[in-house]
């Protein structure tokens, strides 16, 4: 069964910038607070951008870029 908590509690606001920021690129449009009325697929497709952009950014700083 899956939690949804966060390993680092201080990171909520930042992974709350980069979900809207990853929405907005990609036209969906997020409200504060609730969001129930997303498809799974926009909210999947958020979920994964952001996946996506944390591993680009883990790569880029290993890297030493």
């Amino acid at each position: 069964m899956a939690r949804n908590r966060k390993l680092v509690p201080e990171a909520t606001k930042a992974l709350d910038q980069l979900k809207a920021e990853v929405a907005s690129s990609i036209g969906v449009l997020l409200k504060p607070g609730y969001n129930g009325d997303l498809t799974a697929k926009q909210a999947g497709s958020i979920g994964g951008y952001m996946v996506k952009r944390m591993i680009q950014d883990y790569e880029n700083r290993a890297a030493g870029k």
